[in-house]
């Protein structure tokens, strides 16, 4: 294992050839060497940077966290243009991640606090079409055929047309006692005529590409199912509340297997041919079999490591006198960035897997063992 040095609360990875993109909550921007760890460059906005990059050719693309778009370039971090495309804000305590942009074309899509999904020409960082919806936009979209797709925390999914922006259908979630707009706080995934979200009215949907009616929904019990894959027509839902890891038939909501977690589950996963590397949000990172769920081994970070028992049993299961010591919704929060917890995406490449912590860490662990 190698460590890069620390930084603060750093959330989301990207891995383009040697060079490992990631930002933090103190608005940097590091450019790190696979190889060595050794930083290539940096670069600062004026906001907390809790969205993944993209990168075409040899320009990177950031949302800064500040309300604006940046393109850089890959291998210095040089500017070439800024966007100011909305204000950004929090929704809540538990509104973690800002949009990541995505390509196609020419077209960079983005969304942002004040509620907008943003087209961008990508080479002038000139504005094409925006739309409003009600709430802050903080999902990454999801494309398909010459279609957009991006939830709201007005609770609704919209499906637009990439070229003009123009409504195509609009899908409202069921909302939940809790939770009553439903707000839709998951990245969208396409597949098979399919868009799969998943919203804080704790149903994940399956929402027809064309006409955005409801094909399926699959409902959780206690917490959200906003962790969403697809990988080898499998679906799978990692959970927060809830606390579980499942894999579903994409057509029917079916569950295949169905997995306990010691905790929450935000970030997406990494995949090989026969694993599927899951972060939680206490500061373990598991590896479980992609057919069976079969867990083949787990990885702590040094924080779980030292201020586990502050919270936890050794079962990972909460101490009994845990509501003495956490008294609010946002101290859960702070625990969990004490624990190191991972909210982020872990990379694969080349047989190593990259990632990182609230404990403002990068990981790069090698030799991975196969069970």
């Amino acid at each position: 294992m190698e460590v890069y040095d620390r930084c603060s609360d750093i959330w989301l990875t990207l891995v383009s050839g040697h060079l490992v993109y990631f930002g933090n909550l103190d608005s940097l921007l590091f450019a790190i060497d696979l190889e060595t760890g050794q930083e290539k460059w940096r670069f600062h906005t004026m906001g907390e940077i809790r969205s993944t990059v993209c990168i075409s050719g040899d320009t990177l693309y950031l949302n800064g966290g500040d309300g604006q778009l940046y393109a850089l370039d890959k291998q210095t971090g040089d500017l070439h243009w800024t966007f100011p495309f909305g204000i950004e804000q929090k929704y809540d305590f538990a509104d973690y991640f800002h949009s990541s942009p995505v390509i196609r074309d020419n077209m960079i899509f983005v969304g942002s606090g004040d509620g907008r999904m943003h087209a961008i020409e990508r080479h002038t960082g000139t504005a094409i079409w925006s739309f409003q919806s009600e709430n802050p936009v903080h999902g990454t979209p999801a494309i398909g055929g010459e279609q957009i797709y991006f939830g709201s925390f007005d609770g609704k999914v919209y499906c637009l047309d990439i070229a003009d922006g123009e409504l195509n259908w609009v899908f409202k979630t069921v909302g939940h006692r809790y939770f009553p707009l439903g707000e839709v706080q998951g990245s969208p995934v396409v597949s098979g005529g399919l868009v799969f979200v998943g919203a804080r009215d704790y149903n994940v949907y399956a929402l027809d590409t064309q006409q955005g009616f409801c094909h399926w929904n699959k409902a959780f019990t206690k917490g959200w199912g906003l962790s969403l894959s697809i990988r080898d027509s499998v679906l799978f839902i990692g959970s927060a509340d809830e606390r579980v890891m499942s894999s579903a038939d994409p057509r029917t909501g079916t569950t295949f297997w169905q997995r306990d977690m010691e905790i929450l589950v935000f970030g997406a996963n990494a995949y090989d041919a026969d694993h599927l590397y899951v972060g939680t949000t206490n500061g373990k990172l598991h590896c479980f079999n992609k057919r069976t769920g079969e867990k083949a081994w787990s990885f702590e970070t040094e924080s779980y490591v030292q201020n586990k028992s502050r919270y936890f049993k050794e079962d990972d299961s909460y101490r009994d006198d845990i509501y003495s010591i956490i008294l609010s919704n946002e101290q859960f929060l702070e625990a969990e960035v004490e624990l190191g917890g991972i909210f982020s995406t872990p990379v694969l490449v080349d047989g190593v897997l990259v990632l990182t912590s609230t404990n403002g860490t990068l990981y790069c662990l090698k030799n991975l063992p196969q069970g």
